[in-house]
This record gives C-alpha cells, sequence and structure tokens, in this order.
C-alpha cells in the first residue's frame, strides 16, 4: 500500500464501521499479507476471490471479529481506494 496512508485508511473504515480502529488494522494487515501471496495467472493478473480472502482472515487466531465485519473491513477499504482512484474491480 504505497500511495495510501494507512492511519486514514484506518480511521476512515473505523468511523464508516464503528469497528475499533485497532481491529481494522489486524484485518487490513492479514488481508494484505494474503493478496501479496496470490500467484499472478499466465498473463500476469492476480484475481482475488473475495469469499476466500474473507476466510483466510477470519482462520487467524487473532481475529476476533466475525464473518459479516471482515467483510465490512474489506468493502470499506474496497471503496477508499477507488474514491482515492487507486483500485476498482473487474468485470
Amino acid at each position: 500500500m504505497s500511495k495510501v496512508n494507512e492511519q486514514e485508511l484506518i480511521q476512515y473504515i473505523a468511523s464508516k464501521s464503528k469497528i475499533d480502529p485497532k481491529w481494522v488494522d489486524v484485518v487490513l494487515k492479514h488481508a494484505q499479507k494474503f493478496i501479496n501471496s496470490a500467484k499472478p495467472n499466465a498473463r500476469g493478473e492476480v484475481d482475488i476471490d473475495s469469499d476466500d480472502l474473507v476466510d483466510y482472515v477470519i482462520s487467524r487466531p487473532d481475529v476476533k471479529l466475525n464473518e459479516l465485519q471482515v467483510e465490512t473491513i474489506l468493502d470499506l477499504e474496497m471503496d477508499y481506494l477507488m474514491d482515492k482512484g487507486l483500485a476498482g474491480y473487474e468485470d
């Protein structure tokens, strides 16, 4: 996340979700680890299945949030990144 102010992102998500910033940070760190370990396909693209990502984050022993809370954090992260022009969805 080189172009992203992480503290701003965490505060954005925490304020919208009402989830403690500490938990937002934990979820984002695990999500980033999962994304960084994904293997690119033949075209060099990395396809991340959101269900697999949520399952991975929930399976971490230090994550004490439920599936809906993790999905909310990840959705709000995407909203933030799209607002900043740093991400988008592929069809």
